[in-house]
């Protein structure tokens, strides 16, 4: 009897997921901008705390916050829309130089006996597409962000009830004492995470750009806002990112400046990702590989480009509050790479 509680238990909390995640893509719409306006009043809230020791007004310091974050948006929005159009327009004679590109290595493999049939290849394989891929994610963010001033009030509201989100949890729960240690860990982590992965990711999309430019590679602003964005990708996004601009610097400069442009993005990813980052952020607050790629592939499917490009940090947040409950915890070993959750 016990066991078949179990079962039911089980089924009725499935069922009730599967309710809520239909609610969730068929609601996408509205629920998408409040995703990034929460995205962006956690990034920012570090701000408002240092205007705050310096005993700036709240109201102030959000002002001056909402100020940075449109003056940066429009700006940065300006160029990179410019560029897309640009490199949109363009994109057909890519193709074309890529496929010849293409076409001529199987020709060479073929002087070594490796015997490829060519329109098959081309018809399996076509390498314009992998820039496709990246361009169509900023499209599809650029429609997200036509809802710019949602975003912008949304994220005005969030600064301001900030503080008082923790206490108002707190009293939420029926027993806060037992919970205050779990929820305060909970909040804070998340903050800490959103808030070093977003000034990692923004050096990445820098130091990328600045490297590009120096290689005289066109859309070099493009390409180190496509780095910055995939940045919170671990993995796939970085190689997803290095793609078009090695492309495109295969097609327009050679093979040589290519290599250097991967060898770049090599360098760059692995010196921000693997000592960089873990500096500041701290060992157990990484996901499996598996898990990253999964997470990538549910929430592109449940939110579009957005659940894409913030697919692990949204699925942290899942793992972060699964490891503050002692019935969730074992879950969030599973999304884990295998270390101990205690040894934090």
């Amino acid at each position: 009897m016990a066991s078949l509680t179990g079962v039911n238990k089980s089924l009725i909390i499935f069922a009730a997921l599967v309710v809520v995640l239909a609610g969730i893509k068929a609601a996408s719409v509205i629920i998408i901008p409040f995703i990034l306006a929460a995205f962006i009043a956690i990034v920012c809230n570090p701000l408002i705390t240092f205007f705050g020791r310096y005993r700036i007004p709240k109201g102030v310091s959000v002002v001056i916050v909402v100020l940075i974050i449109v003056g940066l948006g429009v700006s940065l929005g300006g160029l990179v829309g410019q560029s897309v159009n640009d490199f949109s327009q363009q994109l057909p004679e890519y193709k074309a130089q890529l496929q010849e590109e293409f076409v001529w290595l199987v020709d060479l493999a073929s002087q070594y006996n490796i015997l490829i049939d060519r329109d098959q290849i081309l018809s399996m394989f076509d390498p314009g597409k992998m820039v496709d891929v990246a361009t169509n994610m900023l499209t599809g963010l650029g429609g997200v962000m036509a809802n710019m001033f949602l975003i912008i009030l949304t994220v005005v509201f969030m600064l301001f009830e900030g503080p008082a989100l923790s206490k108002k949890i707190h009293m939420a729960l029926a027993d806060p004492d037992r919970k205050m240690e779990q929820i305060d860990r909970f909040l804070v982590s998340i903050n800490s995470y959103l808030a070093i992965k977003t000034l990692v990711s923004l050096a990445t999309g820098i130091i990328a750009a600045f490297y590009l430019w120096i290689l005289d590679v066109d859309y070099f602003v493009l390409w180190g806002v496509l780095a910055f964005m995939f940045n919170y990708i671990p993995n796939i996004g970085s190689i997803i990112a290095a793609v078009p601009a090695l492309l495109l610097a295969l097609i327009t400069q050679g093979p040589l400046t290519a290599g250097l442009v991967g060898a770049g993005y090599l360098i760059i990813n692995t010196v921000m990702g693997n000592i960089v980052e873990p500096k500041f952020m701290g060992k157990g607050l990484g996901l499996s590989t598996l898990v990253v790629f999964l997470s990538l592939i549910f929430w592109g499917w449940l939110l579009g480009t957005v659940g894409m490009l913030l697919s692990v940090p949204l699925t942290m947040i899942v793992k972060i509050a699964l490891e503050a409950s002692d019935e969730g915890r074992w879950v969030a070993t599973l999304l884990g790479t295998g270390e101990s959750i205690d040894d934090k």
